[in-house]
């Protein structure tokens, strides 16, 4: 079989290469578009994790249902004392911190001078943002809340526009006219979405010291994690029960109370990613088919011109079964040098696009092993069909017919 095979490439060799190209070039569309997906959903989630983790982020919001002699249209804001109370009524949930934020003072280090967000938190908050100090830093900590330390967190960009290349860490800046210490300042993060400001651009301070120094009386939000992601739409519900008692609403008000469950928005991400890659697939594998019709096509020139071949095979004693097995494996094996080949320009394109500097928008594209496997149950496919109907055809030839031609 394999002597026939390679004698029938030297014979054909232009024919053959055409047909193993389609087929590689058809392998190179599904694998390099698959990558591309792969990347750009890791991309995604990774940018999307820089949020954090199963957050939910609850913001105050304006009833609906008249409750108890209350009417309808009243705003629910959210107050400092609602986090104790929530932690200790809700005990689904993990992690919580409240949250001020305000913009009514200026940062200055110097004639250097910002207005970002000003963000009064508890450790968990850090947690759950996945705030990270840069070495030889530090979050803040429980003692900064307890003792209403002015000490600070800086985000990376804002801390270079601060000072460069230099250490921020033990420097002083001024919120106003109230010096700070920095304690540290965040680890740089992939983050693709935030309801006030990025992370990378805002300044940390102890809840306690934000509600010293500016006078909030209302949070901006609630941040909370709860302990399992099966837990958050529980939790959901015992918040809207526990504060509807509080603050005299409907439990029932979904608008009284605003929540914004980033597990929820992954899933969906997810859901859409599955979509995007099946997309991706269907495209590539069209490509994989006109090369797949190539070896069908080349294969029933083979059985014409190998008519008489078969019926003198046939003749001395080939079953069908022996035919069908021989032009289904010439077809396979077309198939399989195409997809050798595919794959080897895959990995060089993967790699040199990878090169390029288009990681931080659509990721690096990553041939995974979902990837392979779905590369190769198309080509598979591609192949069996390619080499099944030639090949029956070839089985179901007369030997005297065959003979006679």
């Amino acid at each position: 079989m394999w002597r026939e095979f390679v004698a029938d490439l030297r014979a054909q060799k232009l024919r053959t290469s055409l047909t193993v190209l389609g087929i590689a070039w058809g392998t190179v569309a599904v694998v390099v578009l698959l990558a591309f997906g792969v990347g750009l959903e890791r991309q995604t989630r990774k940018r999307f994790h820089g949020l954090g983790d199963r957050i939910v982020i609850l913001f105050g919001g304006r009833t609906t249902k008249p409750f108890e002699g209350f009417p309808d249209g009243r705003p629910i804001r959210l107050l400092p004392d609602d986090v104790p109370t929530i932690a200790q009524e809700v005990t689904e949930i993990q992690y919580i911190s409240p949250e001020f934020i305000t913009r009514s003072a200026r940062v200055r280090r110097g004639v250097k001078a910002a207005s970002p967000a000003i963000t009064g938190i508890v450790p968990a908050y850090g947690v759950m943002r996945n705030i990270i100090a840069q070495a030889g830093g530090r979050f803040i900590n429980d003692r900064d809340v307890a003792e209403r330390r002015r000490v600070a967190v800086l985000g990376d960009e804002l801390a270079t526009l601060l000072f460069g290349h230099d250490s921020a860490v033990g420097r002083q800046i001024f919120l106003g006219d109230t010096p700070f210490t920095i304690v540290g300042v965040m680890r740089p993060k992939l983050q693709n979405s935030s309801y006030q400001q990025r992370d990378k651009d805002r300044i940390f301070i102890p809840a306690t010291t934000h509600y010293a120094l500016f006078g909030n009386r209302f949070l901006n939000n609630i941040v909370y994690r709860a302990k399992s992601a099966e837990l958050t739409k529980v939790a959901e519900r015992h918040v809207y029960e526990t504060l509807g008692r509080k603050d005299k609403f409907d439990p029932t008000d979904k608008d009284a109370l605003g929540f914004w469950d980033t597990s929820e928005w992954e899933t969906r991400f997810g859901q859409m990613f599955v979509a995007f890659n099946a997309f991706f697939a269907i495209v590539g594998s069209f490509t994989l088919l006109v090369g797949g019709i190539g070896v069908a096509n080349i294969m029933y020139i083979v059985v014409r011109e190998r008519t008489r071949e078969i019926g003198i095979r046939r003749a001395v004693g080939a079953s069908r079964t022996d035919i069908l097995r021989q032009f289904l494996a010439e077809a396979l094996m077309i198939v399989l040098m195409g997809a050798t080949l595919g794959f080897l320009l895959s990995v060089g394109l993967v790699a040199a696009l990878g090169g390029l500097p288009i990681r931080e928008f659509v990721g690096a594209p990553t041939i995974s092993p979902s990837v392979l496997v779905a590369t190769l149950a198309l080509l598979a496919m591609v192949a069996f069909a390619a080499g099944l109907m030639p090949a029956r055809r070839a089985a179901a030839l007369d030997p005297v017919d065959a003979l006679r031609s």
